[in-house]
C-alpha cells in the first residue's frame, strides 16, 4: 500500500552507483536548458520571471518520490502557463498581488482536483478530451502563443489571450517598434530554426559525433541566451530600450498559504479543472510513449497523485501550475536519465542557481526568451493532423475546427470547453442511431455477413439482425424503430434474431425497449430471440423478468440460430 502513493520504494532499494552517474548528468544538463525556458514561461503567464524557477524546484522534488515516471521531468510548460495567464488576467491586472495570490490559488486548486481524482482512480476523466480536440487545442494554442510573442520580439507592448485581442494592440504600436530589440528577437529566431533545420547536417559534416550533435543542437537556446545577455550587457542595450530580464530575488521561496476570498477560489475552479485535465494529458502521455521505449510502466492513477502534490507544492512556494513538460522531458530523456533521481537532481540545481546567481541573468533580453517560446511552441501546429482528420471523419474535423476557431476568437477556456461539448453531443449522435444490419450465412461456412455486401443464404421467415452498437436511453427508440420497420417490410417473417456481439450494455431504457419490442412481435406471431449475448449483459438480463417473457430463445451462436431455423 506504501509503495502505491510513494513509488520511490520501488526503484531506490535497487539504485547503483551506475545509475547515479547517469543521473547526475542528466540532471546538470537538465538545469542548463530548462532555466530559459522556466523564465519565459512564468512571463507567458504574466508573472515574474523567477516565478518559473521556484515552480521548477519543489513540484520536481516531491513528483520524483511520488511520480511512476523514470523520466518525467516536472515544472512549468507553454500550455498550462498560457491557460494560467488567460485565467488570472479575467480576476486580476498582472503584476497586481492579487495576480499573484490568484495563481497560488489556482496552483493549489490544480492541486487538489488532481490528488482528489487520483485517490478515486478517476485518470479515465480525461478520456473525455478526444485526441481531435486535444489537437486542435493545441494547434491554435501554439497560434495564439507565438502570436503573443510578436510584441516582444519587436520591442512593442502588446495584450490579450485572443487572437483579435493581440492583435487589435499590436497593430496600433508598430509605430514605437524598437530595432535592437528586433534585431536580438529576430536574429535568436533566425539561429534557432536555423539549428533545428540545419544543424544536425552541418555539426555532422564537420565531423561531430551523433550524440554531441544533439547535445548542441539541443543546447541552442543556451547559446542564445549566453550570447544575446553578454552583447546587452556589454552594449548597454537596456539603455536603448530594449527590455531585460532586470533584477530577480536571490534565495529560495518563502512558504506560505494564498488564503483570499471565497469568491476568489470559486472563480478560479473551473480553469483549475481545465488546466489538471490538459496538464495531465499531456503529461502521461509523455510519459507512457517514454515508458514504453524502455518496457516500463507508469500508473495513470499514481501520475494523478504525483502532479497533484506537485501543484500543491507549487502553490505553497510561489510557484504556478505546472506539468510534464514535453521539452524538458525529452531533454531528460535523451541525457540518459535512469530514474526520477535525475529530476531531483536537476530541481537541486536550479535552487541553487536560484540562491546564489539571479544576478548573472539580469541582462537577459525578453526578446531572447521570446524566440525560445517560439520556436519551442510552434511545433504544436500540427497541420498534417488538420488533414488527416479531415479525410477520415468530418465529423471529427468539425470538433477540432471549432475547438481551433474558439480558442482563437474566444480564449482558451471557451475553445477547449466547446470542443468537448461538440465531441460528446458528435458521439451520442452517432451512437443514438447505431449501424445494423440483416445478415445471412457465408455459403458452406459458420460466418455471417451483410445481405447488402455479400452474396449469402437467407431463409424467407428469420431475419437475423446484427446491432452494432451498445445499448443505451439514447439508441433505444432508434432500435424499436428498425425492428417494427424490418418486420413491417417482411410480412412472410416468423422470427427475429438479434446479434448482440457488439453489445456491451443493454441500460433500462434499452431494457424497456427490448420488452416493447418483444410485446409487439408477439401480437404479430414473430418471435424475438437473441444471440451470441456477452456475459456481463446476460448476467444483467437475469436479474430482469426479460428472460422469462422472451417469446424465442437465446442462442449461444449465430450458426446456432440458423441451424435450428434452416
Amino acid at each position: 500500500m506504501l509503495k502505491r502513493y510513494l513509488p520511490i520504494l520501488t526503484w531506490l532499494p535497487l539504485y547503483q552507483k551506475r545509475l547515479l552517474g547517469a543521473d547526475l548528468l542528466a540532471g546538470l544538463i537538465v538545469t542548463i536548458m530548462v532555466i530559459p525556458q522556466s523564465l519565459a514561461y512564468a512571463l507567458l503567464a504574466g508573472l515574474p520571471a523567477v516565478v518559473g524557477l521556484y515552480a521548477s524546484i519543489l513540484p520536481q522534488l516531491l513528483y520524483s518520490l511520488m511520480g511512476t515516471s523514470r523520466t518525467l521531468a516536472v515544472g512549468p510548460v507553454a500550455i498550462i502557463a498560457l491557460m494560467t495567464g488567460a485565467a488570472l488576467s479575467s480576476i486580476a491586472q498582472p503584476g497586481s498581488a492579487l495576480y499573484l495570490e490568484a495563481a497560488l490559488i489556482l496552483s493549489l486548486l490544480s492541486g487538489f482536483i488532481l490528488v482528489v481524482m487520483g485517490v478515486l482512480k478517476m485518470g479515465f476523466f480525461s478520456n473525455f478530451l478526444s485526441h481531435p480536440v486535444i489537437s486542435g487545442f493545441l494547434t491554435a494554442s501554439g497560434i495564439l502563443i507565438a502570436v503573443s510573442q510578436l510584441g516582444s520580439l519587436l520591442g512593442i507592448s502588446s495584450s490579450g489571450f485572443t487572437l483579435i485581442e493581440r492583435f487589435r494592440t499590436l497593430i496600433p504600436n508598430l509605430p514605437t517598434l524598437n530595432t535592437y530589440t528586433m534585431v536580438i528577437g529576430m536574429g535568436t529566431l533566425l539561429f534557432l530554426v536555423g539549428m533545428r533545420l540545419y544543424g544536425k547536417r552541418t555539426l555532422t559534416k564537420l565531423g561531430m559525433p551523433g550524440a554531441l550533435t544533439d547535445l548542441i543542437i539541443k543546447a541552442g537556446p543556451v547559446f542564445a541566451v549566453i550570447v544575446t545577455t553578454l552583447a546587452t550587457w556589454h552594449w548597454q542595450l537596456a539603455d536603448a530600450g530594449v527590455a531585460v530580464i532586470g533584477s530577480l530575488p536571490s534565495g529560495l521561496p518563502a512558504f506560505s498559504f494564498p488564503w483570499g476570498n471565497a469568491s476568489l477560489w470559486q472563480a478560479l475552479l473551473i480553469p483549475a479543472l481545465l488546466i489538471s485535465l490538459v496538464g495531465f494529458v499531456e503529461s502521461v502521455s509523455m510519459g507512457q510513449m517514454l515508458a514504453a521505449k524502455r518496457r516500463q510502466r507508469i500508473s495513470p492513477n499514481q501520475e494523478l497523485i504525483g502532479l497533484g502534490v506537485a501543484n500543491l507544492a507549487a502553490g505553497f512556494t510561489s510557484g504556478m501550475p505546472v506539468t510534464g513538460g514535453l521539452s524538458r522531458t525529452v531533454i531528460n530523456y535523451d541525457a540518459g536519465a535512469q530514474t526520477p533521481a535525475a529530476g531531483a537532481f536537476a530541481a537541486l540545481g536550479i535552487a541553487l542557481i536560484t540562491m546564489s546567481f539571479t544576478g548573472w541573468l539580469y541582462y537577459l533580453p525578453i526578446a531572447t526568451l521570446a524566440a525560445t517560446i517560439t520556436v519551442s511552441i510552434l511545433t504544436l501546429v500540427d497541420v498534417p493532423m488538420l488533414y488527416q482528420t479531415w479525410r477520415y471523419s468530418r465529423s471529427d474535423f468539425a470538433a477540432m475546427a471549432v475547438t481551433i476557431l474558439l480558442t482563437l476568437a474566444e480564449g482558451i477556456e471557451t475553445g477547449l470547453i466547446g470542443g468537448v461539448t461538440l465531441s460528446i453531443a458528435l458521439f451520442l449522435y452517432r451512437t443514438s442511431r447505431p449501424h445494423s444490419a440483416v445478415v445471412g450465412r457465408v455459403p458452406n461456412t459458420e460466418h455471417f455477413r451483410n445481405t447488402a455486401r455479400h452474396d449469402v443464404e437467407t431463409v424467407s421467415n428469420v431475419a437475423l439482425l446484427r446491432i452494432d452498437e451498445s445499448l443505451y436511453f439514447a439508441n433505444a427508440r432508434y432500435l424499436e424503430d428498425t425492428v417494427y420497420n424490418l418486420v413491417a417490410s417482411h410480412p412472410e417473417l416468423e422470427h427475429v434474431v438479434l446479434i448482440c456481439s457488439a453489445v456491451n450494455l443493454i441500460d433500462a431504457s434499452a431494457l424497456e425497449s427490448l420488452d416493447a419490442i418483444n410485446a409487439r412481435l408477439k401480437d404479430s406471431n414473430v418471435k424475438l430471440h437473441l444471440a451470441e449475448v456477452k456475459g456481463p449483459v446476460m448476467d444483467r438480463l437475469k436479474k430482469s423478468d426479460f428472460l422469462n417473457s422472451l417469446t424465442g430463445r437465446v442462442f449461444l451462436s449465430t450458426y446456432a440460430a440458423w441451424r435450428e431455423f434452416s
